[in-house]
């Protein structure tokens, strides 16, 4: 590619598709493409020189190295705190055009970059066609004991004139499901609400009462011709998308919190989905304890078989299974018929599914086969540490924010440093629909200062790494009840792995919440 056939001096190549989801499918991750990285975040910088930069934030440090050309890319390691787009700025060179593909990003990123270059230099938008992905799929329509809302419940709440592009926030809105594949139950298209009129664009069949349903292809034309306002958030809806619209108006999502908290209906079937996900890992625990030579692969297809066989409908993502220093890599995702679990591993499993409800589950385990060593038990027990102090923050609803207790996971370490080991990732995220959802979040971004509300649904898994030696991750998904976190998760601790001189006499208190086996 000839950047300068395009008229620019380098070109931002993503990750995500046009719906710019985070978890695009692999076969529509250009960045990929571009630099062999299988990371499911991490989008590139392509110079008119030919260099090649890929900007990967701490889960994928390592995974970035091992995958990478480094004769062609470089690595750019974002550290905790930082942000990909200042730092992908901080590397173009004054006077220069910047390239995006106008269906790749959002509004508001685009004109993030236009302010972060500032006037010495300028951004191009392109439209770069690529060959879609048609895969013709069906969706479902959930029933209203597991909604708890129908989809004329949540319309009504919906401002006139509304457009939603987030496949997320219009599976959740059309109460629309696809099971038939693993790792996203989601239906992509664009819902328009105007005039007690809806209407879907979206290639996948359905069928429905609610709503009018029209094939993908029509949106452009359609949106173009909208003479009234249009509500937007910039946030969701790709540039390509907010150029056709006459007249645009700015808002936040206000399906954005709508689904971030969840209605009685949805805890007690997420409170199910999590009895059934704690049975699918209990069984892959006995399973790996009660044989020998296993290889990852053998555990992977072993708790996919145990998902199935405890009411599964699909996977939530791909499952990680990784012994000893694959451990270390936060999103491992080989699972290899080549490592074989021996006496003395550790093998870290994180993992989730769909069930009728549509909503993800998502838990990390860490096991040890055999005896574990000092430092398993020391590491394990100070992540153990971070998790109980965190679980039992004291919240304030509606005041107290993810970044606070991010604060504390992170203080809790900071006073029980061991040598070579770092947390090099948020504590937590929201799920849903998607098993990575915002609000609420766990971290140090600024996104995760959003209060935390009753009955919003979220991870915490803090976790500490060495490549060098392996990687322990200890999570739940939990849920604000009246000011307080509980846990839907209650899959059991490792008692061999603990060293309870580690813990103070309250952790020791809180832990008795919990099943250690």
């Amino acid at each position: 590619m000839n950047l300068k056939d395009f008229g620019v001096d380098y070109l931002l190549v993503n990750t995500t598709n046009q719906f710019l989801l985070e978890y695009a499918p692999i076969e529509e991750n250009s960045s990929y493409k571009l630099t062999g990285f299988t990371g499911d975040t991490g989008d590139s910088l392509l110079s008119s020189d030919g260099h090649i930069f890929l900007f990967v934030d701490g889960r994928y440090h390592a995974q970035a190295d091992n995958e990478v050309d480094h004769n062609k890319v470089e690595v750019i390691k974002l550290q905790l705190g930082q942000k990909q787009d200042d730092e992908i700025i901080a590397v173009i060179e004054p006077n220069s055009v910047l390239g995006i593909d106008s269906r790749k990003v959002s509004q508001l990123r685009y004109e993030n970059f236009i302010n972060g270059l500032g006037k010495n230099s300028k951004v191009k938008l392109l439209d770069i066609q690529t060959e879609s992905i048609n895969k013709k799929t069906s969706a479902e329509e959930l029933p209203l004991n597991l909604t708890g809302e129908t989809f004329l419940d949540k319309v009504n709440k919906i401002e006139d004139g509304s457009l939603f592009t987030n496949s997320e926030e219009i599976s959740y809105l059309c109460n629309l499901r696809d099971f038939s594949q693993d790792y996203a139950v989601k239906i992509d298209g664009k819902l328009f609400i105007s005039r007690g009129k809806c209407v879907l664009f979206t290639d996948t069949n359905v069928y429905s009462e609610n709503f009018e349903i029209r094939p993908l292809k029509d949106f452009d034309e359609f949106i173009s011709k909208v003479k009234d306002e249009v509500l937007v958030d910039k946030s969701t809806i790709n540039a390509h998308d907010y150029a056709l619209i006459k007249r645009p108006k700015t808002v936040t999502s206000p399906v954005k919190l709508m689904k971030s908290v969840k209605n009685k209906s949805e805890i007690e079937h997420l409170k199910y989905c999590f009895e059934m996900t704690d049975k699918a890992l209990m069984a892959t625990r006995d399973y790996i304890y009660s044989n020998n030579n296993l290889s990852e692969y053998d555990i992977d297809c072993e708790l996919t078989k145990n998902f199935k066989k405890f009411g599964a409908k699909s996977l939530s993502f791909k499952s990680i299974v990784a012994r000893n220093q694959n451990s270390a890599l936060a999103h491992y995702m080989k699972s290899s018929k080549d490592e074989i679990v021996k006496e003395g591993d550790l093998i870290l499993i994180d993992c989730g599914a769909y069930y009728e409800g549509g909503l993800a589950t998502d838990i990390t385990r860490v096991f040890v086969k055999g005896e574990p060593s000092k430092l398993h038990k020391q590491v394990y027990s100070t992540v153990l540490k971070m998790f109980l102090n965190a679980f039992n923050y004291q919240v304030v609803e509606g005041v107290t924010s993810g970044f606070e207790i991010d604060n504390l996971a992170r203080l809790i370490y900071s006073k029980n440093e061991i040598d070579g080991f770092s947390f090099s990732h948020g504590l937590g995220h929201g799920i849903g629909v998607c098993v990575h959802e915002a609000p609420p979040n766990l971290s140090k971004n600024e996104i995760a200062k959003t209060p935390i509300k009753n009955n919003m649904c979220f991870t915490i898994e803090p976790g500490l790494y060495n490549n060098q030696f392996f990687g322990v991750r200890l999570e739940n998904s939990c849920y604000l009840e009246n000011g307080v976190i509980k846990s839907f998760t209650n899959m059991c601790y490792e008692d061999k792995l603990i060293n309870y001189e580690l813990l103070t006499a309250d952790e020791k208190l809180i832990l008795k919440k919990f099943k250690v086996i």
